[in-house]
């Protein structure tokens, strides 16, 4: 006999269409909406929760390592660019520029720029602040002793894209940015590994979220910097998503914005800088890791509620039995502590009904979800539902009933399975659509080819080539819509030949599809 059909949640699979699927998870869980502005969205109150928790994770994280929030402008004037040419090649294309600073009526019911009000010199919005941030430190450090400068801001950055998606690629996104000068560059680099690791344990840890943590090749580069590293994580299609980075600059920003300091013999030398920044894009990463066909999962680590309660009211006076059953019940869970911190419980009283209700907490993802009738009050139980274990062997939503006390009880652990449960899931799945031991260009575009809808990604040797070779073959990568992530820093010796020229290899690299 054959096992009944579940329906799902959603009308779109992940299988059959899963940028259809994304895009469907955003709204039935009510996470943003397009603003309007095209490249812009609203961020609703359930995603903006998801990233309200991330910030304050890793802004824990930040602060722990010494490094102190501050705030700098979002209108950079265009001659802080103009110093760092190698930097604005990189962004110029994607630079929004203000040039006047009034409007005046058209005459024929409409605005435009007054012609007497364009500015001296256009101001970009903040693309990224390497180059204000670093005038400010121009002014800050004069002396080795104000080294360290460890610094990072939470803001907005604009980049103006031609193809959008929410939250993976959208022209303003939130983001923290980290910005240190150092005195050498074995501090700045130190620096550099420390974020990428902060970076490491919080997508894993917190976003369970498994990760590759790696350096760049050359030409994946933040614009000027001398080595970029990268966290590389896989969706469920099988693309990677670059979901941090940390930069080793060099001196050649401190030389453009001249941040020198008095060394400990009295002359005078050039900082080496760091930046580093993770975004928005990580709410795409964990719908793409995590979602299912019912909608969002959310690691209980940064959900908003971690537990909802859902009586099942009449909407008479005959609920208040039941809303205090359900209030002692909230009580008693708020009062346990899971992942470090308090349980955060949300007992929701609005009316309807409750199957909808429930199938409304399903699609936002929340890790825990109790309804409780008049029946299980009877009894002194409950009726709790598992997100990231939804469906029982009936093709019906598998609920356990435990007592009411037990599980209060047991909801701190419960937490940490479902945090461990879905890291452990999407580190199985990557693991099993990594290949290696693809040897020659052919089976690598044989791996990628089109009928394989999800193809996961390769790991490949290659003799790391610079300049016009390296520039070859980025261009035959190009053509089958493939990108180098970066090269893993745990990865074995290598054994063999480069893929791409026959040489002997030097290291092993990641190739993929990517966002």
């Amino acid at each position: 006999m054959s096992k009944p059909a579940i329906r799902h949640a959603l009308s779109t699979r992940r299988e059959d269409d899963f940028a259809a699927w994304y895009q469907e998870v955003i709204s039935a869980a009510d996470m943003a909406e397009e603003s309007g502005v095209r490249g812009c969205m609203v961020i609703k109150p359930w995603g903006w929760g998801i990233w309200e928790r991330m910030q304050r994770l890793l802004d824990d994280r930040i602060k722990a390592a010494g490094v102190q929030n501050a705030y700098f402008p979002l209108f950079i004037p265009l001659s802080n660019f103009v110093r760092e040419a190698e930097h604005v090649e990189g962004f110029a294309k994607e630079m929004a520029v203000v040039t006047h600073h009034r409007l005046i009526a058209d005459g024929k019911g409409g605005l435009i720029p007054d012609p007497e009000a364009k500015l001296e010199e256009p101001l970009i919005v903040r693309p990224t602040s390497e180059t204000i941030i670093g005038d400010a430190m121009s002014r800050w450090v004069q002396s080795w002793r104000d080294l360290p400068l460890l610094l990072n801001q939470w803001a907005n950055v604009v980049r103006w894209e031609m193809r959008t998606r929410m939250f993976l690629r959208t022209s303003e996104f939130l983001w923290q940015e980290g910005h240190t000068a150092h005195e050498s560059r074995e501090d700045a680099k130190r620096e550099t590994m420390r974020a990428l690791e902060m970076y490491r344990a919080f997508a894993e840890e917190n976003l369970s979220l498994p990760v590759i943590a790696g350096e760049k090749p050359e030409n994946e580069r933040f614009p000027g910097a001398r080595e970029t590293w990268s966290i590389e994580a896989m969706m469920q299609d099988g693309k990677a998503l670059q979901a941090g980075t940390s930069h080793y600059l060099g001196t050649s920003f401190a030389e453009a914005a001249n941040i020198r300091f008095q060394d400990r013999e009295g002359g005078q030398q050039h900082c080496h800088t760091t930046s580093w920044g993770l975004s928005t894009r990580m709410v795409g990463g964990i719908i793409m890791t995590h979602g299912d066909d019912d909608g969002l999962r959310v690691p209980p680590a940064v959900a908003p509620f971690q537990v909802v309660i859902l009586p099942m009211l009449r909407d008479n006076d005959g609920d208040a039995p039941l809303i205090a059953y359900c209030e002692q019940l909230r009580d008693a869970v708020a009062g346990t502590y899971a992942l470090g911190e308090s349980v955060r419980v949300l007992l929701d009283l609005k009316p309807g009904k409750a199957a909808a209700k429930r199938w409304d907490w399903v699609r936002k993802g929340a890790p825990v979800i109790i309804e409780v009738g008049t029946r299980d009050m009877e009894n002194g139980k409950v009726s709790l539902l598992r997100r990231d274990r939804l469906w029982g062997e009936d093709a019906k939503p598998a609920f356990a009933t435990p007592l009411r006390d037990e599980a209060a009880s047991q909801i701190p652990g419960l937490l940490q399975d479902i945090q461990t449960s879905l890291f452990e899931e999407a580190r199985a799945r990557r693991e099993a659509n990594i290949v290696r031991g693809i040897d020659s260009f052919e089976k690598l575009a044989d791996f990628f080819s089109a009928d394989k809808r999800y193809p996961g990604w390769a790991e490949v040797q290659w003799a790391k080539p610079t300049g016009a070779a390296l520039d070859s073959v980025v261009e035959r990568l190009k053509a089958l819509k493939l990108t180098f992530r970066n090269v893993p820093m745990d990865a074995a010796p290598v054994d063999g030949a480069c893929l791409f020229t026959g040489e002997p290899a030097v290291e092993r690299i990641y190739v993929a599809r990517a966002y």
